[in-house]
């Protein structure tokens, strides 16, 4: 059965989700990553992208990930369109991998972006990484280098991330710097060493 032992790790955009995934992996969790397995999917079928939105999205057999996302961020049609062609394949996917590490009988983190706002995943804990939105907004309009308004469509977009932190399990404070939040991750790491036995060798 997939999803039994599984954790969903979420967030905002820019809360730091990647650097939580890479420090809770060198900790000793193993992740499976919906985005990886995403961006796999939604190239895999570069030509339906094509077909669908037009030949300045797609180079070779790779899909222009920056252009499509500024094309469905700004169409609300377009963004139904992909996310009903694409969702079902990628939860296939999801679930195929849950039941592989489900077998091993230990709790394993599940990377969700839109966990919250999709209630696509039978998962009954979570963990949020938490950055408030003003430092969000702030290293989301660094790291990309969009408008300040642009940003905040982009953010504001998903659940905003005061409710996550509301409806999650656990939360990981990301609002300083990196030696704070190793911290925060090992003090999660912790946390579920102490609620679980370790896997049977």
């Amino acid at each position: 059965m997939a999803f039994k032992y599984a954790i969903a790790l979420t967030g905002g955009i820019a809360t730091g989700k990647s650097s939580v995934a890479s420090l809770l992996t060198l900790n000793g969790l193993r992740i499976i990553d919906a985005d990886t397995i995403a961006h796999r999917i939604l190239d895999e079928n570069h030509l339906w992208v094509r077909e669908h939105f037009g030949e300045e999205y797609v180079s070779g057999t790779k899909v222009n990930r920056p252009l499509l996302g500024k094309k469905i961020f700004a169409d609300p049609e377009a963004k139904k369109k992909l996310e009903a062609f694409l969702h079902p394949k990628i939860r296939a996917a999801i679930e195929e991998a849950s039941e592989k590490q489900d077998r091993l009988g230990y709790p394993y983190l599940i990377d969700i972006p839109l966990f919250f706002e999709t209630s696509s995943y039978p998962i009954e804990h979570s963990v949020v990484v938490y950055t408030p939105k003003a430092i969000q907004l702030e290293r989301f309009m660094k790291r990309n280098g969009f408008s300040q308004e642009e940003s905040l469509r982009r953010i504001e977009s998903q659940m905003d991330i005061e409710e996550k932190k509301a409806r999650a399990t656990w939360v990981i404070d990301n609002s300083s710097n990196l030696k704070h939040l190793q911290k925060e991750c090992e003090q999660f790491v912790d946390t579920i060493k102490a609620l679980y036995p370790a896997p049977k060798v």
